[in-house]
């Protein structure tokens, strides 16, 4: 562990099972996500990634029964506790979808959305909590004046940007995000890029990325999942970013962020 920094997230030997197989999508997977910090989740195609975000917010359990070993705590909570609810867990930890998903409604019922499920109305209320979850988004200012409109109007980056608002309403400690930027142009990745730069003053943020750029750009630390087909799966190496890809340990890290294969 990194003494100046809190440990937002303590994954210890964590694996994950669909269904009612004996393959593990992921394996013994043990690391910390530090709070206030960009973690970078890179690997090929299959080394299971997405499955490793999903297992940080139980979101895995709505694709239908799953198995769980090993614990993930949250500021010291496993969140698979028998007595953890579920719901309240994918709130405080948010999660944004690769392919930009806003719901068939206006701008402002989108970023409400989260904020009236858990009972909360009051329309002056409702008013500022949009309006701060859009400027936190860095949208603000683009749809402050069509707020009633369909959010399916909006460009691929905004309707990002507007997942990414509607994530935030509901005042997450930490956001998930599975490859946010691979459905933008460059344009609409830059602004993804600067805005996460912003958000981490506020919140932890997790992002799973193919985009080796991307990854040495943005986060603070990185985690390489392994390309072996003998260990998919598996955790290869974790560390600070600018260490792991100039200087990295283990030969198939090295191999990965220069480009060698994947």
């Amino acid at each position: 562990m990194n003494g100046a920094l809190t440990p937002a997230m303590n994954v210890n030997n964590l694996s994950f099972y669909y269904g009612n197989s004996k393959t593990k999508a992921i394996e013994g997977i043990s690391l910390e996500i530090y709070e206030g910090q960009i973690t970078a989740i890179i690997g090929p195609s299959g080394c299971g990634k997405s499955t490793f975000l999903k297992t940080l917010n139980r979101i895995g359990e709505l694709e239908g029964k799953v198995r769980v070993e090993g614990t993930v705590k949250f500021f010291g909570q496993d969140i698979y506790h028998p007595q953890v609810n579920p719901n309240r867990v994918r709130r405080r930890i948010g999660m944004v979808f690769q392919k930009p998903n806003p719901f068939a409604m206006s701008i402002y019922d989108n970023v409400a959305y989260g904020i009236r499920l858990v009972g909360r109305r009051n329309r002056e209320e409702l008013d500022q909590v949009v309006e701060s979850a859009l400027r936190g988004a860095a949208l603000w200012d683009e749809v402050k004046d069509k707020l009633n409109q369909s959010a399916r109007g909006l460009s691929g980056g905004q309707q990002q940007r507007l997942c990414i608002a509607r994530a935030l309403a509901v005042k997450p400690k930490i956001l998930l995000m599975d490859e946010p930027c691979s459905a933008l142009d460059p344009i609409a990745t830059m602004k993804i890029e600067e805005l996460l730069k912003t958000l981490k003053k506020e919140l932890t943020i997790v992002i799973v990325t193919h985009n080796m750029q991307q990854a040495s750009r943005i986060s603070d630390y990185t985690a390489f999942f392994s390309t072996d087909e003998s260990r998919i799966g598996q955790l290869v190496e974790f560390g600070a970013t600018p260490r792991l890809f100039t200087d990295a340990t283990h030969p198939s890290t090295r191999e990965y962020v220069e480009g060698r294969f994947g």
